[in-house]
């Protein structure tokens, strides 16, 4: 399955230097401007800008009043939870048109923060956490779209997975944009299966377990329960565990082909890489060798030994980046 196309994600501006910081100032991400921006087309959002504060402007942040999180300009007092709400709704109508796969906020902003934003008693002492107003917004309808802060990116296991779930959700919606038949979504989750399990093999069992009822369950319903599921299933991050189990189960697809010889190589970089001593690409590199030397189909088709071009580039990069 061939995804072409732009791959599109939604950023806060201040993250790619735009200066649109309440102070003039912006926050740039040498990650997402040096290594993940000539391979995707961002969509910059400034929530606070965009709603009409303009720059500079007075400072904002969340604060609890009689029960209820509210947006305050912190000298004024001035509360602009209305104005963000209102605006965020019809924002967020235009971005379902972008087909994003994915979203970069940036952390403990008022409006952009995905957790652990500071709420603040009207006398400005801090008294708990939660999300920025925008971000909040965003999740709540995009339930399944792939999110990473800015902060968690300095973190190279949760940056390769973000980029996993962001051409996940990109396959996704690729097939059920078109008018999909029961074949195309088996197809597609055989092709999925291995990835899956590298995450979780008990979600991958549910994931599979639903397909088998794709022909039960209206088309609508299935699409949100299947999609739920597969994104919440990437959304664990895979172990050497995990991996390691996943390429012993495609070393039982090798026993007829390849020589004693070739079976032992692929055992010594399996076990080397349980222990630490070898890389992920090495096993893989090979399996993939055999797989495509013995054409054993059942592995060439897999997206965990095969992804897309776009996508084994950019995860390259990802693991490079310092």
């Amino acid at each position: 399955m061939t995804v072409d196309g732009p791959i599109r994600i939604g950023v806060s501006s201040c993250l790619l230097g735009e200066r649109v910081r309440f102070d003039g100032g912006h926050r740039r991400n040498d990650f997402l401007t040096e290594v993940m921006g000539p391979h995707v087309e961002w969509v910059p959002v400034c929530p606070e800008l965009e709603m009409g504060l303009g720059v500079p402007r007075e400072p904002i942040q969340l604060e609890r009043k009689n029960g209820k999180i509210r947006l305050v300009s912190i000298d004024t007092r001035a509360d602009r939870t209305k104005t963000m709400l209102g605006w965020a709704k019809q924002r967020l109508r235009e971005l379902d048109r972008e087909n994003l796969s994915g979203y970069v906020f940036k952390s403990r902003s008022p409006s952009c923060g995905a957790a652990r934003v500071p709420i603040h008693a009207p006398n400005t002492a801090r008294v708990g956490y939660g999300q920025g107003l925008y971000a909040r917004a965003l999740m709540e309808r995009f339930g399944n779209l792939p999110i990473v802060e800015d902060s968690r990116l300095g973190n190279p296991v949760l940056r390769e997975n973000f980029i996993e779930r962001v051409f996940a959700c990109r396959r996704l919606r690729h097939l059920f944009d078109k008018r999909w038949k029961k074949r195309d979504v088996t197809e597609f989750h055989t092709r999925s299966k291995l990835l899956l399990m590298s995450h979780s093999p008990r979600l991958c069992r549910d994931v599979g377990h639903l397909v088998r009822q794709v022909s039960e369950r209206p088309r609508k319903e299935f699409r949100r329960q299947y999609e739920s599921l597969f994104m919440r299933t990437m959304k664990i991050t895979p172990t050497p565990g995990k991996h390691t189990s996943v390429l012993r189960h495609m070393a039982g697809y090798l026993t007829d082909g390849p020589g004693s010889a070739q079976r032992q190589e692929l055992s010594r970089l399996i076990e080397d890489y349980r222990q630490g001593l070898e890389p992920l690409s090495s096993p893989l590199t090979f399996i993939r060798g055999l797989a495509r030397q013995f054409h054993i189909e059942c592995l060439n088709n897999q997206l965990y030994l095969n992804p897309h071009p776009n996508e084994v580039v950019l995860r390259d990069r990802v693991r490079s980046f310092p």
